[in-house]
């Protein structure tokens, strides 16, 4: 992970270390102090540390301090779905170990391997020649259909999540998420949780290992190079529908460029080497041997919703004194409406 950014720990986010060390020499083979910790800056899910000693430098996740809501910030789902994926063709890094135990820290976390690669915050790839964004986009691609194929019996991941419409359930989940941490009235949030719950689709069987937050600034690549080497942050992993992971990049795509919104919106794509979005679809399609997708609208719209679910919930955790950054939290909140507004405009293209 040395491609991101870091910034030393502080406030709610310290860490002890010395209780950090302690439970890892007894529970990590080969760990040897002194410990020293950066914070990864930018994140707003689950607080994720560097951690160094002389020999060895590691990456720790932990829960969020505070009150959270219920099956949020689960760090044992995550250590379990990429230790299951060690043996399979999605690129994750080596789990190392898990600690359940709240009193060591205050809250559980896991330690893994701290994966030397690069990362891009801005999907037009700056810097590079179109060749390389092409190479890095055809990546993307395939990983994802990777993560698709992952046979779930052999990986041991057959209870990941439960039978049943994934549309139907995350739908209920996240609206109920919103209500907990609603903290105004948002008109264009209401309508578009309405229409969804209207238009949720018939369970068509497709029952496969689904991310939850794919997108480019969550993967790591080679230094020089197109290859992938790790898919980071499996928080909102669950056994699903696989057209949310997919509609989710469509939906990042569509909104502003630059640092906030880390998107392709008015982008001349060809130009830069990336594919438009039907070109992107079209190879997934014929990477998972399907004819098309039908009503894609839909699932741009549920992600979109989703998304802006899940920046409610992060804006309510900074008012509260318990995100990651507050700062930063407050204002991915603000983006809450815009997000609702463009989850209606793909509604209307179904």
């Amino acid at each position: 992970m040395s491609g991101a950014q870091t910034t030393q720990e502080s406030g709610a986010q310290q860490l002890n270390l010395d209780a950090v060390s302690d439970w890892l020499q007894a529970n990590l083979p080969g760990f040897t102090g002194p410990l020293t910790a950066e914070k990864f800056s930018g994140g707003q899910s689950n607080p994720t540390f560097r951690l160094t000693t002389p020999g060895a430098s590691y990456v720790l996740r932990r829960k969020p301090p505070g009150t959270l809501l219920k099956s949020a910030h689960a760090v044992d789902r995550e250590y379990r779905v990429q230790k299951a994926l060690s043996g399979t063709n999605v690129p994750v890094p080596q789990m190392f170990v898990l600690c359940e135990d709240d009193s060591v820290i205050g809250s559980a976390f896991y330690v893994m391997e701290d994966v030397a690669g690069r990362t891009f915050d801005d999907p037009r790839l700056p810097g590079l020649e179109p060749a390389m964004r092409s190479r890095i986009y055809d990546e993307l691609n395939r990983v994802l259909v990777e993560i698709h194929s992952v046979d779930l019996s052999a990986a041991g991941l057959s209870d990941f999540g439960p039978e049943g419409s994934y549309y139907r359930r995350q739908i209920d989940r996240w609206t109920r998420q919103y209500h907990t941490t609603a903290t105004e009235d948002i008109p264009e949030m209401n309508r578009l949780m309405s229409w969804l719950d209207e238009n949720a689709p018939e369970d068509d069987g497709r029952r496969m290992l689904v991310h939850g937050d794919y997108r480019i600034d969550n993967l790591l690549f080679e230094q020089n190079g197109a290859k992938c080497l790790a898919v980071l942050d499996w928080e909102l992993s669950t056994i699903g529908h696989p057209f949310a992971d997919l509609a989710a990049l469509i939906m990042q795509w569509g909104r502003p460029t630059g640092p906030e919104h880390r998107g392709l919106l008015g982008v001349d794509r060809p130009a830069l080497g990336i594919p438009e979005n039907d070109a992107f679809v079209a190879d997934y399609c014929r990477r998972m041997n399907i004819d098309g997708i039908e009503n894609f609208g839909f699932y741009v719209a549920f992600c979109a919703f989703r998304m802006a679910a899940i920046l409610q919930g992060v804006k309510k955790r900074a008012l509260d004194g318990n995100a990651s950054d507050p700062e930063r939290g407050l204002q991915l909140g603000a983006y809450v409406p815009g997000f609702a507004e463009d989850g209606l405009m793909a509604a209307g293209n179904v």
